[in-house]
């Protein structure tokens, strides 16, 4: 078993916030260090209270399936002998309703452009195969059904 750590921080600093009139601008560190600003997506929370340069949720539930897809492709591809130079990638994830009616992120669309090189080139044949097992090895894709427990804590005391 492995755990991976992500810590937030969000701040009223002084705004009102019962008028439901706050900024969703916050940080997010990751345990590697990496801080990185984020808020609300503007077509949930209109602007001013969301950031548009910051990342959204939906933006980074979309990277981590492109990221990880991206990483078991490389893999699997380098252990073929096969020589990657470039892996771009245009993913679109789609918010909808759910079979409960529930707005839920319903669609992610993975749309990789990959750039070869050396005697050994993979054809369509191979590079769909490939796609299709590192589909099939990403954690974040085996994950989307998984369990989210919210297990609150305890203020502390200023």
């Amino acid at each position: 078993m492995h755990e991976y750590t992500a810590s937030l921080h969000w701040q009223r600093d002084g705004q009102t916030f019962t008028d439901n009139r706050y900024s969703r601008q916050h940080r997010i560190r990751f345990d590697g260090g990496v801080e990185l600003p984020a808020s609300s997506s503007p077509l949930v929370v209109r602007l001013p209270w969301s950031d548009p340069a910051a990342v959204d949720p939906e933006e980074m539930f979309v990277a981590s399936l492109s990221s990880c897809h991206m990483l078991w492709f490389l893999s699997l591809a380098a252990a073929q002998g096969y020589c990657i130079d470039r892996y771009d990638d245009a993913a679109v994830g789609t918010m909808d309703r759910d079979e409960q009616g529930r707005l839920a992120m319903t669609r992610v669309l993975l749309r990789p452009q990959v750039v070869c090189s050396g005697d050994r080139q993979p054809g369509e044949a191979a590079l769909l195969a490939l796609h299709e097992h590192a589909h099939r090895e990403c954690f974040i894709a085996n994950s989307v059904r998984s369990e989210v427990i919210c297990q609150p804590r305890h203020a502390a005391a200023d």
